[in-house]
């Protein structure tokens, strides 16, 4: 005869069961698995869209947090363009960087020597994650110049990446960083000398080159386009990178970023603001403006209980979104970092990209339902 302890013994082990059962499912195979048209068009001839995919399931009990990481075709030696997610380290680094200078401030005004803009590093800072503003970051790469960028993240484990150029701009690849006027106050200006870099080698890793073509002056040259002297920046590293900003103490000092916790604070929710909290026309620029995952297929205001701190990049036919995502009222939490490939044609610089009809609507549906998976497991 089963007696009243023996019963409270199996109830916990089949829900010991059940929830181990749970945790064995891989989140990655079930979203990629999913019905929807706008994974199904991807995951059904998934090969020319050099999808790479990294999860981390949270799991918090009492004091601690736990991770369980998962990967799709995630592969440093696979190389994609990051395009403008390049810039979540380097405002990062400038953050870092004015804690080690006791005469400046993140409301420091200043400006690039032969440049008529006039700016603070917080504006800067805010622009890179609210619309992510190409001048912002070049103004910070001055700063920081692309060796120390390189060196500093290497030395806190985060790797590979390359820092070799600016984006958008004439002078790109320009190695020597233009000096920076800064004001120490109303009247006293100082002056922060350049630096000279190293001249970026060729990356010489996998999917280095890519397509059958790209334009060039106008005109298309039948051969694929190379990516060796363009910047790096791995899944792996995005990452890493995400995982020290939300959750510092799981990491080494030496892993860390020197940031006070005011100047945490302020990245955090320069991160996570959307363009009309900081004064830009909600229109031109809504609420999912940069923000791929879960709602980036349209323009409909964003729900205020779910927190997205993350950094977007779309260039070359290249979509990339790293993020924490956290719901305030359920409580579900993860972080997903994923990019693909939309370039049909195989054609480079001719912006004949899916960017609309393949590229955001999958990474919109991977985030729901990676979230809906987070949700049926909590509940459970």
């Amino acid at each position: 005869m089963i007696n009243r302890f023996n019963l409270s013994l199996i109830f916990i082990l089949l829900l010991a069961s059940c929830k181990n059962e749970n945790r064995n499912q891989n989140p990655l195979e079930f979203a990629l698995n999913s019905k929807n048209i706008k994974i199904r068009q991807v995951a059904d001839s998934i090969g020319p869209y050099e999808i790479q995919i990294k999860f981390t399931q949270i799991d918090r009990f009492k004091d601690s947090v736990v991770f369980i990481d998962y990967d799709f075709q995630v592969n440093n030696n696979n190389y994609f363009y990051p395009a403008s997610t390049v810039k979540f380290p380097i405002a990062v680094l400038a953050l870092e960087k004015l804690n080690q200078i006791d005469s400046l401030y993140r409301d420091t005004r200043y400006y690039v020597e032969g440049d008529s803009i006039e700016t603070t590093f917080a504006t800067d800072v805010s622009k890179i994650f609210a619309i992510s503003d190409n001048e912002a970051n070049n103004r910070l790469l001055e700063f920081l110049g692309q060796d120390a960028i390189n060196s500093t993240l290497r030395q806190k484990g985060i790797s590979p990446v390359r820092i070799s150029h600016r984006l958008s701009t004439g002078n790109a690849d320009e190695i020597t960083t233009k000096p920076l006027i800064v004001y120490l106050n109303d009247s006293t200006v100082a002056t922060l000398e350049g630096t000279t870099n190293t001249s970026p080698a060729p990356l010489k890793i996998n999917k280095i080159e890519k397509g059958i073509g790209y334009i060039a002056e106008d005109s298309l040259i039948h051969e694929p386009f190379s990516f060796a002297l363009k910047n790096q920046y791995s899944i792996n590293a995005q990452h890493g990178l995400l995982k020290r900003i939300i959750f510092p103490k799981k990491f080494k000092e030496s892993e860390r970023f020197d940031l006070s916790e005011s100047q945490r604070e302020f990245l955090l929710d320069a991160m996570h603001h959307l363009p009309k909290r900081v004064g830009y026309d909600p229109t031109a620029y809504y609420d999912s403006y940069v923000k791929f995952f879960m709602f980036g297929d349209n323009k409909k205001d964003m729900p205020d209980h779910i927190k997205i701190y993350n950094k977007v990049g779309y260039a070359y036919g290249t979509l990339t979104d790293c993020a924490y995502i956290y719901d305030t009222e359920s409580k579900v939490e993860f972080m997903l970092t994923a990019t693909i490939l939309v370039n049909k044609d195989g054609i480079f610089n001719d912006d004949a990209y899916e960017y609309d009809d393949i590229g955001i609507p999958f990474l919109a549906q991977l985030g729901r339902e990676i979230y809906q998976f987070e949700l049926d497991r909590k509940n459970k």
